[in-house]
């Protein structure tokens, strides 16, 4: 191996002395991903079609504009781990012959920190029961998590707990969710996860504005949807009536001279933030 590579720096040292001749032929450079993971690597390969007995040179450009060589390399395929802008091109053996140079492929590198997945086992948290969170880190064992919730998209994050080496917790309020991981002292801290959505959900009930025993033909009633745990929240309210095209969007529900057509169910749903009614 050794011999190889000096006998390739040798070759690619004279050709490209200012000897080489350029064919009118393209390199392509492929990359298998354009990431580079956390301690992991990315494959670039050059590909040449119709051209054999090719010695490849490859080129790194850093993000401050400096290209250089990259040393020891002459092979179709190599494995990178800095990011960076790649390009290639090949040299026909035994020949003065080179060709064009590859259009550039950039490479970006993960960030140093370890990536925490947040999952719920569902979206959806039932009126007076609760929703389990799970917290990750994968490929690594020794974390403590942190939870946090935010009552909207642009409010502050609460902690909802700290420091725990449970990688689950249960929750019984909606809103948007996050974690954390961290271990060791001083705590090397993982990224935040992706947020996740919780809605809560509660009890709506249609009620007579009047506590009339009977309704007559004729007459003018109102309905309420009543919305168990509402107070103070801004609802959005959807009505499912008999024989109605343009129900309303309001609490109430007004309806102006009974008839026998009006017979039927009355449900009403509504939704406000992270709160929704069955």
């Amino acid at each position: 191996m050794m011999g190889h590579t000096l006998l390739g720096l040798f070759l690619l040292t004279t050709l490209f002395s200012g000897n080489a001749e350029e064919l009118n032929v393209k390199a392509t450079l492929r990359a298998d991903r354009t990431t580079i993971p956390a301690g992991g690597s990315v494959t670039l390969t050059c590909d040449l079609k119709d051209l054999t007995d090719l010695v490849y040179q490859w080129f790194r450009e850093t993000s401050s504009g400096n290209k250089s060589t990259i040393e020891d390399q002459f092979a179709r395929g190599i494995s990178i781990s800095k990011g960076g802008i790649y390009t290639c091109r090949g040299w026909k053996k035994n020949t003065d012959l080179i060709t064009t140079e590859s259009d550039p492929v950039t490479i970006h590198e993960t960030a140093s920190k370890p990536r925490v997945t947040l999952t719920a086992h569902s979206s959806i948290l039932p009126a007076g029961g609760s929703v389990t969170l799970s917290c990750s880190v994968e490929g690594s064992a020794g974390w403590k998590f942190d939870w946090f919730r935010r009552d909207s998209q642009f409010s502050g994050a609460q902690k909802i707990g700290a420091g725990t080496s449970e990688h689950t917790i249960s929750i019984s309020e909606g809103g948007i969710y996050y974690c954390r991981g961290g271990r060791g002292d001083p705590v090397f801290s993982t990224e935040d996860s992706a947020p996740v959505t919780i809605q809560k959900q509660v009890l709506a009930a249609v009620k007579l504005q009047h506590s009339w025993s009977q309704i007559f033909t004729g007459e003018t009633v109102t309905l309420r949807c009543e919305i168990q745990g509402g107070e103070g929240k801004v609802w959005k309210y959807e009505w499912t009536a008999p024989n109605t095209n343009s129900p309303p969007t309001s609490s109430e529900y007004r309806i102006s001279r009974v008839s026998v057509s009006h017979s039927g169910d009355y449900r009403c749903r509504g939704s406000s933030d992270y709160l929704l009614t069955g």
